[in-house]
């Protein structure tokens, strides 16, 4: 016979193991929060902004074509700044002890549509060293970029700057324990039905009556064992008095 679970059994089962619940979902938070707060390290991000600049013509009006050329010339710039040309230079102005392959995975080359400002942005678990690669990025590309595609037209908009109580990017603890929490009761409700579906013991009145599917008539107490010893205590007095 296939058998079939009610809303009642599926509610019944919570109320039952609710505890486990509770303590999973305690517990998946618990571990998600010192994790995050005390295991990962702080990652900060420090940008930097340049600009792609257009030539200028008398009444300081800009030629169209320009603005176009630049805008098609930034895919070509992410692409430079990202280069071992460029980083290479960086690495050794700042005497970094990092390779070229990590650097470059530390740095986010970005623009918004149609715009000619080039973001930088740069990862790192010191905020004063995430500042000095950002401005340095941006400086060495501006220098070089006229001799490597001769060129002259990179301004630096907004450098990076090293403010005071900034907070890190990653990890972020309450995203983290928010969906430790969500896993955790997941896992504890699982965790419930499956002990539920496992257990087949006997415990209650209940599970009796839903085994045999007969109406309880009657219980039968149970004594513990500072009543027994006290009833034949008593038992064994009356004995005495009789005779």
């Amino acid at each position: 016979m296939e058998e079939t679970i009610s809303l009642h059994d599926i509610f019944k089962t919570l109320k039952k193991r609710l505890l486990l619940i509770i303590t999973t979902f305690v517990l998946a938070i618990s571990i998600a929060g010192g994790v995050s707060y005390f295991l990962l390290t702080p990652v900060y991000e420090a940008s930097t902004q340049i600009l792609i600049s257009q030539k200028e013509i008398e009444n300081n009006q800009f030629i169209a074509q320009d603005v176009q050329t630049n805008l098609q010339l930034i895919n070509t710039y992410s692409v430079i700044i990202k280069s071992p040309v460029i980083l290479s230079k960086v690495v050794d102005n700042l005497n970094l002890n990092t390779r070229l392959e990590v650097l470059n995975n530390n740095i986010n080359v970005s623009s918004e549509q149609d715009s000619q400002v080039i973001n930088i942005s740069v990862q790192d678990p010191d905020l004063q060293k995430a500042v000095e690669i950002a401005n340095m990025t941006a400086e060495v590309f501006q220098k070089d970029i006229p001799t490597l595609m001769n060129v002259d037209n990179v301004k630096i908009l907004s450098p990076a700057v090293d403010e005071k109580n900034v907070k890190p990017i990653r990890p972020n603890p309450i995203l983290n324990m928010a969906i430790a929490a969500l896993i955790g009761l997941m896992i504890g409700v699982g965790i419930a039905f499956l002990i539920e579906y496992l257990d087949k013991t006997i415990k209650t009145e209940q599970d009796v009556s839903e085994l045999l599917e007969l109406q309880i008539l009657g219980l039968i107490s149970p004594i513990s064992q500072k009543k027994f010893k006290k009833s034949k205590k008593n038992n064994k007095k009356r004995g005495e008095l009789d005779v």
